[in-house]
């Protein structure tokens, strides 16, 4: 865990996110609290993340979903490099549940 983001507030909005109990509940929160902006960059680089997964090529990646390069690479190593797993924890729970 990163000591750098752990604080009070930090802790509150991972409470306030795992209090959500579905997917409209999600877009009613987030809403509310990013901008469009912020929400598809989110969105996009877990997208990435999942086609790095699926071993899909740089080219390919910035062609579905127009993220940059740089913005690739820095999932790349959040990914493969950091000890944090955090992409790899979500993913490997969503596809797992997609082979359901």
């Amino acid at each position: 865990m990163n000591s750098k983001l752990k604080n009070d507030s930090t802790d509150f909005l991972f409470k306030a996110i795992l209090s959500l109990k579905n997917e409209e509940e999600c877009y009613r929160f987030f809403e509310d609290l990013c901008t469009s902006s912020e929400l598809k960059a989110m969105s996009q680089r877990l997208v990435v993340a999942k086609m790095l997964v699926e071993k899909k090529v740089y080219t390919e990646i910035v062609k579905e979903t127009g993220a940059s390069t740089a913005t690739i690479s820095r999932v790349k190593r959040s990914l493969f490099d950091n000890d944090t797993y955090g992409y790899s924890l979500v993913l490997d729970k969503l596809l797992k549940e997609d082979k359901k």
